[in-house]
């Protein structure tokens, strides 16, 4: 069953200057920033004339392996605003099938072992794809969101992923507005989420978005908890939250959002690189998720995944003190939280959003396919810390690590054999540890 539209009864991290591309009104310059914590990520950054497409409106550009990439406004952080963490793949405009470069649901599950798959899992021949899930995975996000039953509907069909039992949801009775640069967001949430756990029934809940203060008196508070009644009713399983806000001093008054015991909760760490802060991600009841790239070799065979420096994201936490389940890793966090928790793949993932198909990545990706892939190994953690607390008791038992999870080492200086700033724990390698 898919239903649409029912509706239900600063600390910045470290500042930074780059040069990035500003598209506003359609005029591009060229433009030197001092950005307090506003960092924009890629290995290189895009020099000379573009022209702007309407659906990035003012944004950035980089380069990443060879891709350019594309930020909409949305994903650019500003103070006193909840940000997308997403980005376009060498284009912003839609294509009529899925964009060369992009894995699919089958790929990710075979190079993570969750599925059986041919060896080298390739993209064109690594099509089998998850069948769990269980009780509800809900996704958070701002505006409503017109066609998200027929574009999940399109993008199960085409990857053979089972109909899901959709709804779409919001907190009171008045239906929020669309929200530009949003609907890219949800589409990516509810396709990948379902994805990766197909059985659970699938939630968008979907607020008003906060544009001035902190954000702490943010109607996706109430989203935020709408949704956790809903997973719980449905007897139990994940939120994720790919979007966030620069931490503030007083982010823990929210803490408390994400402590019901039938749901685990997941948020993005950020696309911005190491050192800069993100909440909810900082929250020490969520699994922090970040950002690892895949490599294949001249045969499209998966060969390493690794971190790419300046993008991801993660910090240690000024204002969350270091949960008791990270003692194991206070060598690296000290005395506060320290985050992601662990990675998922974060580019490139295609997306089906009204009649066309986009590249896109970033940790807006990361977070959905993660809760999945959680929800799918059907644990049923007894909350976040609980569902925290095993994964950190599986780093501490070196052969269970080395079975559970791929440790990322490559990338950046950063990135150590196993817990660090790049990867956290490290990436899903099958569902045992989750």
């Amino acid at each position: 069953m898919i239903a649409d539209g029912i509706m239900p009864a600063t600390h910045w991290g470290k500042a930074m200057k780059r040069v990035f591309r500003i598209c506003s009104m359609g005029i591009c310059s060229m433009t030197a920033v001092m950005a307090v914590g506003v960092l924009f990520p890629g290995i290189a950054l895009v020099l000379g004339v573009a022209g702007c497409s309407a659906s990035a409106q003012t944004g950035s550009e980089s380069v990443l392996n060879g891709h350019r990439i594309i930020y909409p406004a949305s994903s650019i952080p500003q103070a006193g605003r909840h940000h997308t963490n997403y980005f376009f793949v060498d284009s912003d405009s839609p294509k009529s099938g899925p964009p060369s470069g992009v894995e699919t649901p089958g790929s990710v599950a075979c190079v993570y072992q969750l599925v059986s798959g041919p060896a080298g899992c390739p993209v064109a021949t690594s099509t089998t794809v998850p069948t769990g899930g269980w009780g509800a995975v809900a996704l958070v996000d701002a505006g409503y969101y017109p066609t998200a039953a027929s574009d999940l509907a399109a993008f199960s069909s085409y990857y053979g992923i089972p109909a899901a039992d959709f709804t779409q949801v919001w907190p009171g009775t008045k239906q929020p507005e669309v929200v530009s640069g949003w609907e890219v967001e949800e589409a990516l949430d509810i396709e990948w989420a379902h994805a990766m756990a197909p059985q659970a029934k699938l939630y968008l809940v979907v607020s008003n978005l906060c544009n001035k203060g902190t954000c702490a008196t943010d109607p996706f508070w109430d989203a935020v908890s709408l949704a956790a009644k809903l997973v719980a009713e449905a007897g139990g399983g994940v939120v994720s939250m790919s979007w966030g806000d620069p931490e503030w001093s007083t982010e823990s008054k929210e803490d408390h959002l994400f402590t019901n015991k039938k749901v685990v909760f997941f948020a993005a760490a950020g696309d911005s690189g190491l050192g800069v802060s993100i909440y909810p991600g900082a929250s020490p009841n969520v699994v922090s998720v970040g950002g690892s790239y895949f490599n294949r070799n001249e045969d499209g065979d998966f060969t390493y995944e690794q971190y790419y420096t300046n993008d991801g994201g993660g910090d240690i936490s000024p204002y969350e003190p270091r949960p008791a389940y990270q003692d194991g890793v206070a060598d690296v966090v000290g005395t506060q939280r320290g985050y992601p928790d662990v990675v998922s793949d974060f580019c490139c993932a295609p997306i089906y959003l009204e009649g066309g198909w986009y590249s896109v990545g970033g940790t807006s990706w990361a977070s959905p396919t993660f809760a999945g892939i959680v929800n799918a190994a059907g644990h049923k953690a007894k909350g976040s810390v609980a569902e925290l607390t095993m994964m950190y008791d599986v780093l501490a038992d070196p052969t269970e690590y080395a079975t559970d999870f791929y440790d990322i080492t490559q990338g950046s200086s950063e990135c150590t054999v196993g817990f660090d700033q790049c990867s956290g724990i490290g990436s899903a390698r099958t569902y045992a540890g989750k």
